[in-house]
């Protein structure tokens, strides 16, 4: 292994805290990674990574050596990349929420390989917070609010909501005109896997906005049984249209106080700050953020415009 391989195996090392996931990615034997490490503090002459039962964390000369080997690795592909238009290569790993995926990224996938034959895209599913760089993926799409983090955030859409039931729920409830009817009615309930807290259902109202709160007699923490259990009219929720469409069309689902909708959610790609773009991650970026292209919010004349 040349010394930017190690470089690399060294970095993935200390993002992934582990020798046994970091060789997974690489796609090298664990043994390997042992001996290349070994033969990287023998030659800088100090301890780079302090090793227990349940992980690998990097000391101070680790750290220092993390940094510059990134430095490194950065200019090292925008140098291959500057000559001769090179194609952008290599595994993109990315973290996505399944249904948002599903919906903008999958199907435009053969149009991104066609354009971009070099890359490899593996993409995992998770509705809970990832850090790239713990979890070894070189961005992530999240949709709704983000938490404060050191990650760069490039918005891609901001998508319209609505309040929605299935008829059977109003059948039994009955069906609100204004906020105020909402007394008596339940929601199906959405909850943070980061805290276990309900998700207020809100309203604008002028240009205020208006939390109300209602019983969740039923809650989940995934999307698509929080969509099922508003289908089995378990109660009200407030959904993405886009997550609806068909339903509303075919009339499975109706839409509840329109004139009051629930504010629009934003739909963003992160990664890490600290990092220069490589180029494939750069064209996944634009090529992603065009996916999005006229899924705006309300009162938002760009329709979905890249923020």
């Amino acid at each position: 292994m040349d010394r930017l391989d190690a470089m690399r195996l060294f970095t993935r090392i200390v993002e992934r805290r582990s020798f046994t996931e970091a060789a997974h990615d690489m796609d090298v034997p664990r043994s390997t990674v042992t001996t290349v490490i070994k033969q990287m503090e023998e030659r800088l002459g100090v301890r780079l990574l302090q090793r227990t039962t349940r992980t690998v964390r990097p000391t101070l000369d680790g750290e220092a050596w993390y940094r510059r080997c990134l430095a490194i690795l950065d200019d090292v592909e925008d140098a291959e990349g500057a000559f001769g238009n090179a194609e952008p290569k290599g595994m993109l790993r990315i973290d996505v929420q399944g249904t948002i995926a599903r919906h903008f990224l999958l199907p435009g996938l053969p149009d991104f390989f066609a354009r971009h034959p070099g890359i490899e895209l593996s993409m995992s599913e998770r509705d809970r917070w990832v850090d790239p760089v713990q979890e070894g993926v070189d961005c992530v799409l999240r949709y709704g609010e983000l938490p404060a983090s050191d990650l760069a955030a490039r918005r891609v859409a901001t998508l319209e909501r609505l309040t929605c039931a299935a008829p059977s729920y109003l059948e039994r409830f009955g069906t609100p005109a204004t906020l105020d009817e909402l007394a008596g009615h339940r929601i199906v309930g959405i909850r943070l896997l980061s805290s276990g807290a309900l998700t207020p259902v809100a309203f604008q109202v002028g240009g205020t906005l208006r939390r109300i709160e209602l019983p969740a007699p039923f809650s989940v923490t995934g999307p698509e049984s929080y969509l099922l259990g508003v289908r089995l009219g378990l109660g009200l929720a407030q959904v993405p249209r886009f997550h609806v469409e068909k339903e509303l069309e075919s009339g499975a689902l109706v839409e509840l106080l329109a004139d009051t909708p629930p504010p629009p959610a934003p739909v963003s790609l992160l990664y890490p700050r600290s990092r220069q773009l490589s180029p494939r991650v750069r064209v996944f970026l634009d090529w992603a953020a065009g996916r999005f292209a006229g899924h705006g919010g309300p009162g938002d004349p760009r329709r979905g415009a890249v923020k």
